[in-house]
């Protein structure tokens, strides 16, 4: 069959897909990936096919476009930050991008912000799978990762969570999926609303990139939901790290990996560096800096004990280090906890906070420090809480287990 995937975001969300992509492809299918032009390379040097969806993500995640939706603590604060006419106009001609990688499909697999999937799945009269990067079908077991952070108020609360971010990202996708549609074929497509609904049947499933052993399959969904663990790349065996990072490494004890991934944060990036390098001192830990997108930046004066790299597989580097601090994307919280290693995570916004909270319910890492209340101070008490035996040894219990 050729599959194809329709992805939406950053390397972080678009990576789980790859290996899925990979997966299928062993199985002896076609695979085409559609995802942000800047990720061409990333997917074609893996041998899958790719479609580009107009717009470079890194871009469009650094303008004030977004700049709200990343940094938003509560629900309603994403949703509201998502409703703009720029962002809307762009995400018009993603929508002609994303019909069109879809061409002589027979599977089509969507991430949930590539709602077109459904309808076009539909049109073309083939089978559609809704592929989650993130537990999102509705439970009265827990609430949704928007709102698993805040008050808990029972069973009946936890599933209106989970209605709500459905309707919210629905709302989100679907004004520019309309505008498409009606310009393209002179109409909306048939049965034209919430797609999410509609994938928890056999020939419409949906599967999700989640371990059960860290968020449990609910056993109030459909036996059509599916959480067959996370979707981990794991990076070529050619890689090679540079030589001063590997005499780093080999120089003294386990540094602890500091790093923000994709968010974008350059006013406060000096800020947020010092303070790491002061809690890292405080803490008697050495330091491997991730500069990602911007989060930190490479000050004058460097300590010996601290190395910056730009970036670094997660599955080479993170069970190397004595703790994982990072912001809380799902992709890296997912590494982290694989890797066996304790974590802390530094939330900045979104579903970020729900996984902070979650490391800590699992008993696998340091209570989540937002990044508005993070200090040198309790940045250097929370890394020296990981360090405690009965954590590490719980953290390498589940990193075995994922």
């Amino acid at each position: 069959m050729l599959i194809t995937i329709l992805t939406t975001g950053t390397r972080g969300d678009t990576q789980p897909f790859l290996a899925l992509g990979l997966a299928l492809k062993k199985k002896g299918h076609r695979v085409r990936i559609a995802a942000s032009e800047g990720f061409k390379d990333f997917i074609e040097d893996y041998g899958l096919e790719f479609a580009a969806t107009r717009g470079d993500v890194a871009k469009i995640a650094s303008s004030d476009l977004v700049k709200d939706a990343v940094n938003a603590d509560n629900p309603l604060k994403f949703f509201k930050s998502m409703k703009n006419e720029k962002l809307e106009s762009l995400f018009l001609d993603m929508q002609h991008d994303l019909h069109k990688a879809c061409h002589g499909s027979d599977v089509i697999l969507y991430h949930p912000g590539a709602t077109i999937g459904y309808f076009v799945a539909q049109e073309m009269n083939i089978p559609s799978v809704l592929a989650t990067p993130f537990p999102m079908t509705p439970t009265k077991e827990y609430a949704n990762l928007l709102f698993y952070n805040g008050i808990r108020l029972g069973k009946t609360y936890n599933k209106l969570t989970h209605k709500i971010f459905e309707q919210g990202f629905w709302m989100m996708t679907s004004s520019p999926l309309k505008k498409y549609w009606i310009k393209t074929f002179g109409k909306a497509p048939k049965n034209f609303s919430c797609p999410f609904t509609k994938q928890r049947t056999e020939a419409s499933p949906t599967v999700t990139s989640c371990s059960p052993l860290v968020f449990d399959r609910p056993i109030d969904c459909s036996e059509n939901v599916h959480y067959e663990g996370y979707w981990f790349l794991d990076c070529d065996d050619s890689y090679q790290p540079p030589e001063d990072l590997k005499s780093f490494l080999e120089s003294g004890e386990p540094p602890v990996y500091v790093g923000f991934g994709s968010v974008i944060d350059k006013d406060n990036a000096s800020q947020t560096t010092a303070m790491v390098m002061e809690a890292l001192k405080r803490a008697g830990k050495r330091g491997i800096l991730a500069t990602g997108w911007n989060g930190m930046e490479i000050p004058k004066d460097i300590s010996k004990d601290i190395f910056f790299i730009k970036a670094a597989p997660h599955d080479w580097l993170f069970p190397k280090m004595a703790a994982v601090v990072h912001h809380g994307g799902a992709g890296t919280t997912a590494a982290g906890l694989r890797a066996g290693v304790p974590g802390l995570i530094i939330p900045y916004g979104n579903d970020q906070f729900a996984w902070g909270r979650r490391i800590y319910e699992l008993g696998v890492g340091a209570k989540a420090i937002p990044r508005k209340q993070l200090t040198a101070e309790n940045l250097a008490e929370a890394i020296s809480y990981t360090q405690n035996c009965e954590i590490k040894k719980k953290a390498k219990e589940l990193g075995k287990c994922l």
